[in-house]
């Protein structure tokens, strides 16, 4: 069993940073890949950013490459996002959540995740 609480949401103004973190609990936690997703206003849940079980390799959506950056501390047990240069386009509620990486639609890998490994998410604005 894993249980994932996020921080770091909030206000932010347009080209700014902030720092969201995934606090996970649960002892296979080491086993499953991690990543986060998003959710604007009157917008599906989409896929954001992934990173492997063992922290080796990151996935990002096209959107937020080279703008947001994944990792995971597997020794604190918490997965971390940067994101940088944010936009307008980027404000919603985020999720992390815990699964395994698979090829989409298009081939990119992204996060599959368990339909019980998900965060409560934490809000991110982001003022023009």
């Amino acid at each position: 069993q894993v249980q994932l609480v996020e921080s770091g949401g909030g206000l932010v103004q347009a080209g700014g940073s902030l720092r969201l973190s995934c606090a996970a609990s649960g002892r296979s936690f080491m086993s499953h890949a991690m990543g986060w997703f998003r959710q604007g206003p009157g917008m599906e849940r989409e896929f954001v950013a992934a990173v492997s079980s063992g922290g080796g390799s990151t996935y990002y959506a096209e959107s937020v490459k080279g703008r947001f950056t994944i990792s995971r501390d597997t020794a604190k047990n918490i997965m971390y996002l940067q994101m940088n240069s944010l936009i307008p386009e980027d404000m919603g509620v985020y999720y992390c959540a815990a699964g395994f990486l698979a090829r989409d639609s298009t081939g990119s890998i992204e996060l599959s995740p368990r339909d019980d490994y998900w965060g409560q998410g934490t809000q991110v604005t982001v003022s023009s």
